[in-house]
């Protein structure tokens, strides 16, 4: 049933013709009441679009409206708002390639070994391993045990299952003052490929065992503060 015959039954409610008799009026708004009450029934909505399909309509709309509006400021009308569209997403493609991933913080400074001990030299033949297979994340992990383990086998660190890449880092610098700054970057690679979502590279790993080799054959400074005696 439709709207407008809904309308024309609720009128012929509210008016009456018969012979000569002249038709009965009722006010204004009681007409109105009637009139609702008739046309809310669901037989004049069985064809009504449903609500999902009433939003998406407006969504369009908006849509519609945004890109004519953006269309109609735009230098060239469309033609202008696709060059702008085109610029932003070249600008966005040109930070990505230059900055790469974006780096996460790790959300916690978790210990730097697991619970089973293991020496410097089983740490770096698993560093070797993972390497020669291209696992890069993990041979930079190993390669970065194997470095602060080498510092506890010889007394630099004392031997602390809880510490953290940096805390590390920061401990063997006293001794090690010469190779504080790579002790932290090195602090950082691991932080990055363990907790913070990046991927470690050849030359990431190179860098470390590099800083490894050269830490094992570097006699430390036991005049620094708080270096062991």
């Amino acid at each position: 049933m439709s709207a407008s015959g809904g309308v024309l039954r609720a009128a012929s409610w509210l008016t009456r013709a018969g012979g000569d008799e002249p038709p009965v009026t009722i006010p204004r708004d009681p007409a109105r009441e009637a009139a609702r009450r008739e046309l809310s029934k669901a037989a004049y909505h069985e064809n009504d679009p449903s609500w999902f399909m009433r939003a998406l309509n407006k969504f369009w709309e908006w849509v519609d409206d945004l890109f004519s509006a953006a269309s109609g400021a735009a230098p060239g009308g469309t033609l202008g708002l696709f060059v702008i569209v085109l610029g932003v997403i070249g600008v966005a493609a040109a930070f990505w390639w230059r900055l790469g991933t974006p780096r996460r913080s790790p959300a916690s400074a978790a210990p730097l070994f697991d619970d089973r001990p293991r020496s410097a030299a089983e740490h770096r033949a698993a560093a070797e391993a993972h390497a020669a297979q291209g696992h890069w994340n993990q041979a930079v992990q190993e390669r970065m045990r194997a470095l602060v383990r080498a510092l506890e086998e010889r007394a630099l660190l004392d031997p602390r299952p809880g510490r953290t890449a940096h805390e590390a880092a920061a401990e063997a610098s006293r001794p090690l003052p010469g190779h504080a700054d790579r002790l932290r970057t090195a602090a950082h690679d691991f932080d990055d490929v363990t907790y913070g979502g990046r991927t470690a590279t050849p030359e990431t790993y190179q860098r470390l065992t590099a800083l490894d080799t050269e830490v094992e054959r570097t006699t430390p400074s036991l005049t620094a503060p708080g270096a062991p005696r």
